[in-house]
């Protein structure tokens, strides 16, 4: 997916075009959970209603803890999967948008130990 130490730098013009199609994938990512997170609310809870359901998972999601707090044994076990799992969400999404830039500077600044070697 990624240029070689042997190949050139990309242009900034498809540097960009990397950053926009990782961006896409976390904004799938993200899109993923939310909906994960809406129809598990769904599911394991009584009474919750969809608007509730969208701002639950996405409070969730956010870090931020749920307004409406489950109150069936499968809602709390549903919260605390689905809170660990955006964790890794969130991990996963900060990867993906770190990735290309960690990239392209490691790449700049390449360093060889065979240039260091002085006869």
């Amino acid at each position: 997916m990624y240029e070689s130490k042997d190949q050139p730098i990309l242009s900034r013009l498809l540097f960009f075009r990397r950053m926009c199609m990782h961006g896409l994938v976390v904004l799938a990512l993200i899109g993923f959970s939310i909906l994960l997170g809406i129809s598990g609310l769904l599911y394991f809870e009584q009474d919750v209603s969809l608007h509730d359901a969208v701002f639950d998972a996405a409070m969730i999601l956010g870090g931020i803890s749920p307004i409406n707090m489950p109150e069936t044994p499968g809602g709390k076990l549903f919260f605390a999967s689905y809170g660990l799992y955006t964790n890794l969400v969130f991990a996963a999404t900060l990867g993906l948008i770190l990735s290309p830039v960690a990239h392209r500077l490691l790449h700049k600044f390449h360093y060889d130990e065979a240039d260091d070697e002085t006869p």
